[in-house]
């Protein structure tokens, strides 16, 4: 996008057979103009707020170590120079969040030396880091949100961090005065709670939504009209028009038909692991009104990754709700190895697959059954992905929890998903550390509980073949199973026809109803 140039935008030419050449495109009629060559070497081009390209990103081996640096242009003389370089193997990853009108002040995002990483101003003459824009206590930063508008492209309104859910702290009055306007005009209420940053074991309070929460998603060159979209766990998203004046006109809903009594409450929580480091966790439990107080049977579902995190949002999946309002209370752990909660809860993680990244799973589920949350004898374990291969390694360890565990798209084969992954150079000394632990192939005959096991036939992500080497094993073994191919079904979620959900979350439900442990641990058990 070139805000003095409407008739031209800048792209990547990203076909196989070229090396990335950075193009400006007639958007009218389709001619090309190249700005400048691509290599294996370079990438990452960035364009400034005059449309100039200021950035680039280098792979490069020093001494056998795999590192990427930013460079930076002069305007002037055209010159390129490294001015950031961060290695693989130490995972404190630098990069060029932003520009300025001053040509000499770029903004960066930076977690060296910190367990949160941080958004900071960048003087490129004198090579120097100076004040910092965003240092949470107790996120992640993440970037910085700029006008579009031709009259003051580029300038900051705000800085966006992982708190409980993507946030963003507005800067810009007119935003900020909106944002807090909007927010009482809504409903929106939070409410403090207990916690404890991983990092220091500090006890603070943290304010929290109460429900749904909202934001301004976009908005008008004028700035006289704004989107706002109103969304929480219970709530998929709600759109509005908002202008100057404050009024609010609901444009639409997203899946209006669903019936909001019938949905769980869900809320942040935290629990002590085995060796004291504090887990968050999202703990959704089933209208009270319909299935009482509690205890509940219980699912505890590990998100995919291992390297993301869940939000205190809707889930996209559907998962969550949907065994919500068969009853069920859910338990989303940001077990070591999640992102988003600072450097030592994502490094903890480190070569703990299947042991202590199990172990916060494992701990999540006894801490609800010691608050009489969770039913001691209807707990199962369901993960998709990442969560499949979790849900793999709750079947194999003897800890005497789950009644059965439910694995989607799981990589029991840890062995083959290392060679898969470390195939490129730079994932290899990144991730070299993590991808460590268990193998449930291996042990899959120790497997102490009933296991569903499904998969897409067409997943290139985790291959099928990782399933059926799983169930081969049990096969072997003689352990109870029951394995499901979906065909044409891939991994990633929005890649998958609402017929392919339907079938997951209906066989999940049956499964859990008839051989989930005796009996089942179904809600009308």
């Amino acid at each position: 996008f070139l805000p003095a140039d409407p008739r031209h935008i800048v792209v990547e030419d990203a076909r196989i057979d070229t090396r990335g050449d950075i193009l400006k495109l007639d958007i009218y009629s389709g001619q090309t103009e190249r700005l400048m060559r691509g290599s294996d070497r370079f990438g990452g081009f960035q364009l400034d707020l005059k449309g100039e390209i200021r950035t680039r990103q280098e792979l490069g081996y020093d001494k056998g170590a795999v590192y990427l640096a930013q460079w930076i242009r002069d305007p002037s003389s055209g010159e390129w120079s490294e001015h950031f370089r961060w290695y693989a193997k130490d995972r404190e990853p630098v990069s060029i969040v932003g520009f300025t009108e001053d040509p000499n002040i770029i903004y960066v995002s930076s977690a060296k030396g910190r367990d949160k990483s941080g958004l900071y101003v960048y003087d490129i003459k004198a090579r120097q880091i100076l004040e910092p824009l965003l240092e949470h206590r107790l996120f992640d930063a993440g970037g910085i949100v700029t006008s579009s508008a031709k009259a003051d492209y580029g300038r900051v309104l705000g800085f966006s961090y992982a708190g409980p859910t993507n946030s963003i702290y507005w800067t810009d009055e007119t935003f900020s005065a909106l944002n807090k306007s909007l927010r009482t005009a809504l409903g929106v209420k939070t409410t403090p709670i207990n916690w404890v940053d991983p990092a220091t074991g500090t006890a603070t309070r943290l304010p929290v939504a109460d429900g749904a929460d909202a934001s301004i998603t976009d908005w008008s060159e004028d700035l006289k009209h704004f989107i706002v979209q109103k969304s929480g766990p219970a709530n998929p998203g709600e759109y509005y028009l908002l202008d100057s004046s404050g009024a609010l006109r609901l444009l639409g809903k997203v899946r209006p038909d669903l019936d909001a009594a019938s949905l769980g409450v869900t809320r942040l929580v935290q629990y002590p692991a085995r060796d004291g480091l504090m887990i968050p966790g999202f703990l959704t439990t089933p209208p009270a009104d319909q299935f009482g107080p509690g205890p509940y049977p219980t699912l505890i579902e590990p998100h995919g990754g291992p390297w993301s995190r869940d939000n205190l949002d809707w889930d996209p999946a559907g998962w969550v709700q949907y065994f919500a309002s068969r009853g069920y209370a859910v338990l989303q752990p940001q077990f070591r190895g999640s992102e988003g909660w600072g450097q030592k809860l994502w490094r903890a993680g480190d070569g703990e697959w299947g042991q202590k990244m199990q172990d916060d799973k494992d701990d999540g589920a006894q801490w609800l059954i010691d608050q009489k949350i969770a039913a001691p004898d209807r707990i199962a374990m369901f993960g998709y992905s990442y969560g499949g291969y979790a849900a793999l390694a709750a079947a194999i360890r003897p800890n005497g929890l789950y009644q059965c565990a439910i694995s989607g798209a799981g990589a029991g084969d840890l062995a083959s998903l290392k060679q898969a992954t470390f195939e490129n150079r730079f994932q290899r000394e990144f991730q070299n550390p993590t991808i460590r632990g268990m193998d449930a192939l291996e042990r899959a005959k120790e497997a102490q509980i009933p296991l569903l096991i499904y998969h897409g036939d067409r997943d290139t992500n985790v291959e099928v073949k990782q399933s059926r080497k799983f169930v081969d094993a049990l096969k072997a073994a003689d352990k109870p199973h029951r394995y499901l191919e979906i065909k044409d079904m891939g991994h990633g979620f929005i890649t998958m026809e609402p017929a392919m959900i339907e079938t997951q979350l209906v066989e999940i439900e049956k499964y859990l109803n008839t051989e989930c442990g005796p009996g089942g641990i179904g809600a009308g058990r």
